[in-house]
């Protein structure tokens, strides 16, 4: 059982994107109590973000990352290393602009966006975070344009063509 737990802390990257303090006035004082939010991935293209409540920060953190690995979705990425293609993200006032970059380029965005490529195993991207700069809302932006990428595989499949001839249009414009 122990080994298992082990392996499986491995097998996780876990990213703490932010903490807010929730502060609740009673008849003695106030109370104080934590909000986590985490992104957990395989840096092998899957990814899961959770949101945790406690009293204590630890505790709010653990909460967080237990709903991230049940929520996981698988994203494909290009050779393992970038997008298939320039996507869009939009969550309530929170839009992401990302864009496949050629190897080399690294990691060029900030905040939570930076935080989802780390966990999910991008290695060359370049993104924008637009609007909204809630972590919240730029977090499930950046999901929501991952989610809406397409393969060429997957394109292939729904055209019935061969992948060679998706890739090959691809390249030509």
């Amino acid at each position: 059982m122990k080994e298992t737990e082990i392996k499986e802390k491995s097998e996780y990257k876990e990213k703490l994107v932010a903490i807010n303090r929730i502060t609740k006035v009673v008849k003695g004082g106030r109370r104080f109590g934590f909000a986590a939010l985490v992104v957990v991935g395989n840096q092998k293209g899957s990814i899961g973000i959770g949101q945790g409540k406690s009293k204590q920060v630890p505790d709010a953190i653990k909460k967080a990352t237990d709903v991230a690995k049940k929520n996981q979705i698988r994203i494909s990425l290009k050779e393992g290393r970038t997008l298939h293609h320039d996507i869009k993200g939009r969550n309530g006032s929170g839009k992401v602009f990302m864009r496949t970059a050629p190897a080399g380029t690294g990691i060029i965005a900030g905040g939570p966006v930076r935080a989802v490529c780390e966990v999910l195993g991008i290695q060359d991207v370049v993104a924008k975070s637009l609007g909204s700069s809630n972590p919240h809302n730029v977090l499930k932006a950046c999901i929501d344009g991952l989610t809406s990428q397409s393969s060429p595989k997957l394109l292939a499949n729904i055209r019935g063509k061969k992948i060679s001839e998706i890739v090959q249009k691809r390249e030509s414009n």
